[in-house]
C-alpha cells in the first residue's frame, strides 16, 4: 500500500516543486535571484541563479567567460555536478542569469537539476560554486559535489 501511495504522490509533488505553488516558491527564493531562461526552455526547464553566484561572476568573467554546469556519472551518491568556466556555447545550451554573468547547462544535464539553485560559496577552508535545493536529488555526499536522483 505505501508503495502504491508513493507512486500516485510522487508525480503530484514533482509537479508541485518544478511548477512552484506561491508559498514553496516565495519560501525557496527568499535569496535568490530567478535567471531569465533562454527562449527555448520550457516553464518547467529552470535553473535559479543566487545573487552570490551572479557577484562572483561579475567578478571572473570579464573576458565573456561563463559558468557551465553538467552533471556526469559518478561520485560517491551515483552523479556528481562539474563546474567550469568556458566560452564556447553549443547548440542544445541554456542560459540563464545576466549578460555579463551568465551560467550555460546543456539539456540532458538540466534534466538532473531542474529547479534547483546555482550559488557561491565561500568559507575559511574553501570557496566555490554549488548547487542547493535540487528537487530531484534523493540524496547526496557530505561534500556536495554529488547525488542520486529521485525514481
Amino acid at each position: 500500500m505505501a508503495f502504491l501511495l508513493r507512486q500516485v504522490a510522487k508525480p503530484v509533488l514533482l509537479r508541485t516543486l518544478l511548477n512552484g505553488s506561491p508559498t514553496s516558491m516565495r519560501l525557496a527564493a527568499k535569496d535568490v535571484t530567478a535567471s531569465a531562461p533562454a527562449t527555448n526552455t520550457t516553464p518547467q526547464q529552470q535553473l535559479l541563479v543566487s545573487e552570490n553566484c551572479l557577484k562572483r561572476l561579475r567578478e571572473i568573467c570579464t573576458d565573456g567567460s561563463f559558468l557551465r554546469i553538467t552533471v556526469e556519472g559518478g561520485g560517491c551518491s551515483g552523479f556528481q555536478y562539474k563546474f567550469d568556466l568556458d566560452s564556447k556555447l553549443n547548440e542544445d545550451d541554456l542560459q540563464f542569469g545576466e549578460d555579463k554573468a551568465k551560467v550555460v547547462i546543456d539539456t540532458v544535464s538540466l534534466d538532473y537539476c531542474t529547479g534547483a539553485t546555482v550559488d557561491y560559496h565561500s568559507e575559511l577552508i574553501r570557496a566555490g560554486f554549488r548547487m542547493i535545493a535540487n528537487p530531484l536529488a534523493e540524496q547526496g555526499c557530505s561534500c556536495g559535489s554529488s547525488f542520486s536522483i529521485k525514481l
